[in-house]
C-alpha cells in the first residue's frame, strides 16, 4: 500500500512541477517571439529574390534537447496501450521547435543579418530503442543569414 502511495504521489508531483516548468518555458518563448517579431524574418524557401547586393552570408544554427516529464511519459505509455494521438509529446516537440528557431534568430540578430534564408529544421529522437526512462528529442534549426549592403 505504501508503494502505491509513493508512486501516485510521485506522479502528482511530476505533473505539477512539469506543468509549471512547461508554462514558464512557453511564457519565455512567447516573450522572445514578440520581441523578435518585427526585427528579422525567416524564410523556409530557397526562392526569395531581393535585388539588393549581398554584403555577407553566414550559416546560423541552433539546437535544443527537450525531454518530457515523467507524468507525460506515463500518460503516453497508457496511450500506447490503447492507441490514439499521443498529445503529451506534441507540446515537447512544439516547445523544442520554437526554442530552436528563436535561438537561431537571436544568433542572426547578433550578426546583424537582415534575413535568414532557406531555414531547415531537423529532429532526432534520442534513445530510439526506448531503453531510457525519459525519452528526449534533439531539434536543430539552421539557415543562411544574409546581410545586405545598405
Amino acid at each position: 500500500m505504501l508503494d502505491l502511495i509513493i508512486i501516485v504521489g510521485s506522479l502528482i508531483i511530476c505533473y505539477f512541477v512539469g506543468n509549471h516548468i512547461e508554462k514558464n518555458h512557453y511564457k519565455d518563448i512567447q516573450r522572445r517571439e514578440v520581441a523578435l517579431f518585427k526585427k528579422r524574418f525567416v524564410s523556409f524557401s530557397k526562392n526569395t529574390v531581393n535585388p539588393a547586393k549581398v554584403e555577407s552570408s553566414t550559416l546560423v544554427s541552433a539546437g535544443v534537447v527537450v525531454g518530457c516529464d515523467y507524468f507525460k511519459f506515463f500518460v503516453a505509455g497508457l496511450k500506447n496501450i490503447f492507441g490514439g494521438n499521443v498529445s503529451a509529446y506534441e507540446t515537447v516537440l512544439d516547445r523544442g521547435r520554437r526554442e530552436a528557431l528563436l535561438r537561431m534568430r537571436e544568433q542572426a540578430l547578433a550578426l546583424k543579418a537582415d534575413v535568414v534564408l532557406n531555414t531547415k529544421i531537423e529532429t532526432v529522437i534520442l534513445d530510439p530503442l526506448g531503453t531510457s526512462q525519459n525519452p528526449k528529442v534533439s531539434i536543430l534549426a539552421y539557415g543562411t543569414a544574409i546581410k545586405y549592403v545598405k
